[in-house]
């Protein structure tokens, strides 16, 4: 499953903030549209957006007149004759540059689900310009050196924690993006990440192009052969949407494709859907993203080079550049995690394959397992061994009723009530509206975008449209998840697989993160934290789906009503573990091919993208039924942007502390008040306002049990064997 935050603005820029308890946007006058995009939030609920408002053609003016509001910011800080305090430096930077965040926020709304060719242009215009108004302030000399002389002044102790850790993390973030470099350094550099923001749009672009124009036409009944009723119906929806009525559609995203290779008795259609979707961006078309990839690791190769020379201590590449930043703070400690899974993961993957050659064979077919072939006879041997139809769970997985049941986790878990809202503006109308109450306490607002759709981008995401605080006065965070389930036939339940229930509730686990937060600085706040902790709260969130309460109480039968029974939720747990190889080989290939790529860049030397994939799953020794879970010309989490670029790692760094984390709830009960609370205490509410190695410490009075990862994926008894 896609699991990740996104954002055009990434840990590794300056963070602007969305919200304003106070404020006004000058004396200019503004259109209605434009006010919408940059004005303070106001109204019921804490103030929300104004997406009633908004006009398109308005988007560029008002980001380019929040641009100016935000130079007036900084330059008014950097004009002081007074010398640099907190208040009147951190605080003063800390208070800026919302206009310009509030409009780029609604603005990423759109590119990422409103998609369309007016906004395309726009994004291919306004990229480079914010790239390089971020550049434009991390590169400020005055600004830094205020921030510097606040940081290094006497009455830096005097002040509180969480002051402290503002300073400290501003003044690193500077650092870290060159503002220690010398004028020629500063002016190349701008310029690498002005051509970087305006490759990752590209590539981001010609992945959703692939995603909306190519689809698998299914004419004939016969071609359904497999596929459950509900697979079936959506496609035949999404047929008829795109003008091809009495045909089915497979589209080309991963809630299609997947489930369509696990029950499709169609082996050709298999192959066929299963190269449509693994060719992504590369198809050797106006589409292609391998030259756009070489140039990415080219300029981010540079980038690494140009801030090495301006720091003692150098980055060997932009992987050494990027960790140096996050939990793992070097290469080798991530690799070392990854490598030390991968054993164990290959050889109980080639033990799946042997046991699905075994079946095929005894069935008669004369094959050998391929890659298309995998999750359908995966499935049947989850069938045969465990007793677990895929199909049978997903009768009792409705989305409305799995939606109900996170809701109901979260009370449970952290005291909160979700409250349904009626017309609240929203960018679509499969989105819904949720205020979220402790008591008669206001925590914040939650906006579900459940549905896929023309023009929105695969997977599944968070967004922190407005992140908490109590800075000037309280203000409550905006949180949305938006996710790419496929509709059936109107007015009929959908459902869903149980790995999109993880999903689900993986995506809510950000959410939570968000909502939850309880700090000073909204720099500070929600998920504002190091990558590699950031899915820590998510990953963990997963595990209350497991609970033998919740699905007696929300698995229910879309037909009869009836509860999951004890029998088949023994059954799911049983099989838990298995597919483990698989789904580790599937995503370990592409964390180590992230890191290895990103180690090998140099500004000088352009690497091939598949040619590089090919030598690294071939020294890796990677099971050939298997390919990476996201192919270098498809691969948005590291090339669409740099959140996860030499991150992909994380989610098992993250999967290491969650499997040590759950062991303390299975010891004292999922629900269990105390535990609960210490969760909330140490890690959901705090945001980045304590360094997240001793917020862990704070959970579970220890550091992490490395072993706890090994038993979480039912690799204990190869431990002894690396």
């Amino acid at each position: 499953m896609t699991k990740h935050t996104s954002s055009r603005k990434t840990t590794n820029k300056l963070i602007i903030h969305t919200c304003e308890p106070f404020g006004v946007c000058g004396t200019m006058p503004i259109s209605t549209s434009i006010e919408a995009l940059i004005a303070p939030w106001t109204g019921k609920h804490g103030g929300l957006p104004r997406f009633d408002a908004i006009r398109t053609e308005d988007i560029k003016p008002a980001i380019m007149q929040a641009i100016e509001i935000k130079r007036q910011e900084i330059r008014v800080i950097t004009n002081q004759k007074s010398l640099p305090t907190f208040k009147n430096t951190i605080e003063a930077l800390e208070d800026s540059g919302r206009h310009l965040s509030r409009a780029d926020t609604i603005f990423s709304i759109y590119t990422h689900g409103m998609s369309n060719e007016a906004i395309q242009a726009i994004e291919q215009e306004l990229s480079p310009v914010l790239a390089a108004v971020s550049d434009e302030i991390l590169l400020d000399e005055a600004l830094f050196h205020r921030i510097k002389a606040v940081r290094l002044s006497d009455g830096f102790s005097s002040l509180s924690a969480e002051q402290r850790r503002l300073t400290e993390s501003l003044y690193e973030n500077f650092v870290r993006n060159g503002a220690e470099l010398s004028g020629s350094k500063k002016t190349r550099l701008k310029e690498v990440n002005k051509k970087l923001s305006s490759l990752y749009t590209k590539f981001g672009q010609n992945l959703l192009a692939d995603e909306r124009g190519q689809y698998l036409v299914l004419d004939r009944e016969e071609q359904l052969a497999g596929l459950p009723e509900s697979l079936c119906d959506a496609a035949f929806t999404q047929a008829e949407e795109r003008g091809l009525k009495g045909k089915w559609i497979i589209s080309n995203s991963r809630s299609s494709i997947d489930p369509f290779l696990t029950f499709s008795t169609r082996r050709e259609l298999r192959e066929k859907a299963f190269k449509m979707f693994a060719s992504r961006g590369d198809n050797h078309d106006a589409n292609d993203n391998n030259d756009v990839i070489t140039q990415i690791l080219q300029l981010r190769a540079e980038c690494a080079h140009i801030l090495r020379n301006g720091r003692r201590i150098g980055f060997e590449s932009y992987a050494h550049w990027k960790l140096a930043g996050n939990m793992a703070q070097h290469p080798d400690a991530a690799m070392d995690l990854m490598l030390g899974v991968w054993k164990a993961a290959v050889a109980r993957a080639h033990e799946e394959v042997a046991d699905m050659q075994a079946l095929a064979d005894s069935e008669g077919v004369q094959i050998t397992i391929e890659p298309w072939d995998y999750r359908f006879y995966a499935e049947k041997v989850r069938q045969a061994r465990y007793d677990v139809d895929q199909n049978l769970v997903k009768e009792y997985l409705q989305l409305d009723k799995l939606r109900e049941a996170m809701f109901w986790a979260a009370n449970k878990v952290h005291g909160i009530k979700m409250v349904k809202l009626e017309g609240v503006p929203v960018i679509h109308p499969d989105v819904t509206v949720y205020e979220v109450r402790r008591g008669r306490e206001l925590i914040g607002t939650f906006f579900f975008d459940p549905y896929a759709r023309e023009g929105k981008r695969s997977g599944a995401w968070m967004d922190q449209l407005c992140p908490q605080e109590r800075f000037r006065k309280p203000v409550t965070p905006v949180v949305s998840n938006q996710c790419n389930f496929v509709k059936g036939k109107p007015g009929e339940p959908v459902l869903i697989s149980w790995d999109d229930a993880r999903t689900l509730f993986h995506e809510f686990g950000h959410a939570l993160h968000g909502l939850l937060s309880n700090v000073t600085f909204p720099s500070l706040a929600g998920t504002n934290v190091k990558r590699d902790w950031v899915e820590l709260p998510s990953q963990l969130n997963e595990r209350w789906l497991m609970t033998s309460e919740l699905l007696k109480k929300f698995a229910l039968h879309y037909k009869t009503g009836e509860p999951i029974s004890d029998e088949l939720v023994a059954k799911i747990k049983k099989a838990e573990t298995f597919n483990m190889g698989f789904d580790r080989v599937e995503f370990l290939a592409s964390g180590i091919y992230d890191m290895r790529v990103h180690l090998a860049a140099t500004p000088d030397k352009p690497i091939n993208a598949a040619d590089f994939e090919r030598a690294i799953m071939s020294e890796l020794g990677c099971p050939k039924e298997i390919v990476m879970r996201h192919r270098p010309t498809q691969f948005g989490h590291i090339f669409a942007s740099d959140g996860y670029a030499a991150g992909y790692y994380c989610y098992l760094w993250a999967d290491a502390m969650v499997a040590d984390a759950a062991e303390a709830f299975q010891e004292a009960g999922f629900y269990d008040r105390a535990t609960c609370k210490r969760l909330y205490d140490t890690i959901i509410s705090i945001g980045n306002s304590v360094a997240p190695e001793q917020a862990y410490r704070n959970f579970r009075g220890r550091d992490i049990d490395p072993h706890a990862l090994m038993r979480s994926l039912g690799f204990e008894h190869r431990l002894d064997r690396q």
